[in-house]
C-alpha cells in the first residue's frame, strides 16, 4: 500500500514520529512537509530529535492568512498527488495542512485517512474546528483517539470507517517519560536557558493560537501571566515566533516575572511541564500532555476539544480563558505555593505512563482494508 502522509506542524511531527516506523514496515510512505511551521526552532530540530525521516517533499509554505496558506498548499499538493498516485492520503489533526491534504486528495478521488478524528470544541470561530470538521467529513478512515471523539462523529452521522485507536501523542510521551522523571533532568535545561529551574518553583506557559495574537487578547494574557508570576516562582514562557512578532508589532511588553524562551524540543518541553508547579497554555497538545503527567493546567481558552481533561473529579485542567482573577484563584487552589515543590517531586517520582498502541492499530486497519479491497475500517480497541 502506498501512503502519502502530510505534516506541517510540531504536533503533527510528534504523531508522525510514532506512526511512521510502524507504517513503513508494511507500507510505502511518501512523506510531505508543507512547512506550516517553517521556523527551525519550531519544527526543524524535531526531525533529528524524534528520529523522523527527512521529507520526500518540503513545500516551504509558511506564513500568510488561512485562505492564502491553504490555497498555496492545495496548489502544491495536487501535482504531487497526481504523480505519486497513492492508495491513500494520511493527514493528522486540525491544521491548515490537514485541511489542504484532505481537500486535495478528496478532489482527486483518493481515500483520506484522518488521524485524530472526531475532536470537537463546538466553537466554529476556531479555524481548527472548521479544519477538523471538514477533514472528518471527507475521510474514509477516521482514527479517533478517544471514545468521546467516536461519539462526536456518530452525532454527525459518521460511523463507517471510524475506529477508536488510541492516542499517538500518549505513546510518545510514554516512550520518553522515563528519561525526564529525575529532577536532575532540569539541570542541563536550566544551564542552557540560563534560568534557575527548581521543581515546583516555576510555571511553564505557551501561547500560540491566532485568536491570542489580537492586541486585546495579548494584553489580556500578558496581564494574566504577570498576575500569577512571582519573584520566587517565575513564568517560563516558550514563545511561538508568530506570537513574538505580534507582540512586537503591537508594542507590548511582557510583565516582570515572565521569562521568555524560544520554543523547545520535545523532551525539553515535556520535562519543563512535568517539573513545573503548573502549566498555562492555549495548546490542545500541551493540555493533554499535562494531563498525562498529572500537572495542574490552566487553559487559556473558553472551549476545548479535549473534554476528558476537564470537569471531572480530580481533573488536571481548567478553562480560565483570559480571566486574570480566575487564573489566580485556580492556581492558588491547584498549586499552592507552599506545597508545589513537594508536589512536583512526588509527581515525577510516581510517573508511569503506558502507551495506547495507536500506531499498530492504525496500520492494521489500513493494511486489512487494502487486503480486503475495501475502504471500510473494522476493529476497535478492546
Amino acid at each position: 500500500m502506498r501512503i502519502l502522509s502530510v505534516v506541517g506542524t510540531r504536533p503533527q511531527l510528534i504523531k508522525a514520529a510514532v506512526l511512521q516506523p510502524v507504517l513503513r514496515r508494511s507500507c510505502e510512505e511518501i512523506f510531505v512537509d508543507t512547512g506550516q511551521h517553517y521556523d527551525e526552532a519550531m519544527a526543524g530540530s524535531f526531525f533529528a530529535e524524534l528520529g523522523l525521516a527527512r521529507p520526500d517533499h518540503s513545500l516551504g509554505i509558511g506564513g500568510g492568512g488561512h485562505g492564502e496558506q491553504t490555497g498555496r498548499m492545495l496548489i502544491a499538493l495536487e501535482p504531487l498527488l497526481r504523480d505519486a498516485a497513492p492508495d491513500a492520503v494520511l493527514v493528522y489533526g486540525d491544521t491548515n495542512s490537514t485541511l489542504a491534504g484532505a481537500l486535495a486528495a478528496a478532489k482527486l478521488g483518493i481515500p483520506v485517512a484522518h488521524v485524530e478524528a472526531g475532536l470537537r470544541s463546538f466553537d466554529r470561530a476556531m479555524p481548527e474546528e472548521l479544519n477538523r470538521v471538514v477533514a472528518d467529513h471527507l475521510s474514509r478512515w477516521l482514527f479517533a483517539p478517544t471514545p468521546a471523539a467516536v461519539a462526536n462523529l456518530a452525532a454527525e452521522g459518521i460511523t463507517a470507517g471510524v475506529v477508536d485507536v488510541g492516542d499517538l501523542m500518549l505513546d510518545l510521551a510514554a516512550r520518553v517519560s522515563a528519561e525526564i522523571r529525575d529532577p536532575a533532568a532540569l539541570k542541563p535545561i536550566a544551564e542552557r536557558l540560563r534560568l534557575p529551574l527548581t521543581p515546583g518553583r516555576y510555571l511553564f506557559a505557551t501561547v500560540h493560537r491566532a485568536e491570542n495574537r489580537d492586541p486585546i487578547a495579548m494584553a489580556g494574557w500578558s496581564s494574566l501571566l504577570g498576575a500569577v508570576a512571582r519573584p520566587d516562582r517565575p513564568v517560563v514562557l516558550a514563545l511561538h515566533p508568530g506570537t513574538r512578532a505580534a507582540l512586537e508589532a503591537a508594542g507590548l511588553m511582557l510583565p516582570a516575572g515572565v521569562e521568555v524562551v524560544d520554543p523547545q524540543g520535545y523532551r525539553t518541553s515535556l520535562a519543563l511541564q512535568l517539573h513545573a508547579a503548573a502549566v498555562l497554555t492555549d495548546s490542545g497538545g500541551v493540555q493533554r500532555e499535562s494531563a498525562w503527567l498529572g500537572v495542574p493546567c490552566l487553559v487559556l481558552r473558553t472551549t476545548t476539544e479535549w473534554v476528558e481533561t476537564i470537569g471531572g473529579a480530580g481533573s488536571s485542567a481548567v478553562l480560565v480563558g483570559l480571566d486574570r482573577d480566575a487564573a489566580v484563584r485556580e492556581l492558588t487552589a491547584r498549586a499552592p505555593f507552599a506545597n508545589t515543590e513537594a508536589q512536583a517531586i512526588e509527581r515525577a517520582d510516581r510517573l508511569r505512563l503506558a502507551g495506547s498502541g495507536a500506531a499498530e492499530r492504525i496500520v492494521a486497519v489500513l493494511t486489512a482494508a487494502t487486503a480486503a479491497g475495501t475502504g471500510t475500517a473494522t476493529g476497535a480497541r478492546n
